[in-house]
């Protein structure tokens, strides 16, 4: 008999997400959720009834916190006292277990599981895998994952969770919660989403600046496009001497010399500080 797994936020955008793609596979799943809105979500999308908290605990092989970072230090705290030893619990994110938000049991496994998304570069055939930017729908995407503590053989039974809740699967990466960590919010938030946000308010100055928007908008995704293709090696090639004197002039004018500091571990710590 496949393990059971007791989901904690089940009826949350991202609980529902995981109670879709586990109503695929051969576990056996406990929903737990406390918002009548969450309950009703589940009942109406999924045909899914949830349960308490002991009931989803009576016998669990695997607790999954789809929960957000700021409460899984206290939903861990309340439900660790009720898991017997060799209990997985998995977060989907590693800024509370590196923040140390997990309690001090060594009996238990600590399994951090993260998606990273379609990539842009993709090769998707449907209308469906394109539009899914998110994954764990339509669109193949990687995944990464790692084992906090616990035997190694445990490792096998959280990644084969890991690819079931964010399947389809594009790769799986083993990291260590610390390269999780740099990667987000690391590489992701303090570093692409700020860029990205940048982007889009150097394209509303342009249309502040008289440029229509439509024109501003497709000029500056599809320049991402391909620029991105080639910097990223999708595709060969190289920036002409303008693009390159652009670069030279533009990356000290936007950047501080010091910007990689936000990679040492005391800048991530902060960061997940504020996070959880």
């Amino acid at each position: 008999m496949k393990q059971k797994i007791a989901l904690f936020g089940a009826g949350g955008k991202m609980g529902v997400r995981l109670a879709k793609n586990l109503q695929k596979s051969d576990y056996r799943v406990a929903h737990v959720e406390v918002s009548q809105v969450g309950q009703q979500r589940l009942k109406d999308e999924l045909g899914v009834e949830c349960v308490s908290i002991d009931a989803a605990l009576d016998n669990v092989d695997v607790v999954i916190l789809a929960v957000p970072d700021t409460l899984i230090g206290k939903i861990a705290a309340e439900i660790s006292p009720k898991l017997p030893a060799g209990v997985m619990v998995m977060t989907l994110d590693a800024a509370a277990p590196f923040a140390g938000h997990l309690p001090q049991r060594a009996d238990l496994t600590y399994f951090v599981a993260h998606p990273c998304h379609p990539p842009i570069y993709n090769d998707e055939t449907t209308v469906d895998g394109r539009r899914d930017f998110f994954g764990g729908g339509a669109a193949k995407q990687s995944i990464t994952s790692a084992l906090m503590q616990g035997p190694e053989a445990a490792f096998d039974l959280g990644e084969d969770i890991a690819k079931v809740i964010y399947a389809p699967i594009l790769r799986s990466y083993r990291l260590t919660v610390e390269q999780m960590a740099l990667l987000e919010p690391g590489l992701s938030e303090t570093v692409c989403a700020t860029l990205l946000a940048v982007m889009r308010e150097a394209m509303d100055e342009t249309v502040r600046r008289g440029v229509p928007k439509e024109a501003a908008r497709d000029f500056l995704l599809g320049h991402l496009n391909i620029l991105g293709a080639v910097i990223f090696n999708e595709i060969p090639g190289a920036f002409s001497d303008a693009c390159n004197k652009a670069i030279q002039f533009g990356k000290p004018r936007l950047m501080r010399d010091d910007w990689l500091k936000v990679f040492e571990h005391e800048e991530i710590a902060e960061s997940i500080r504020r996070i959880t």
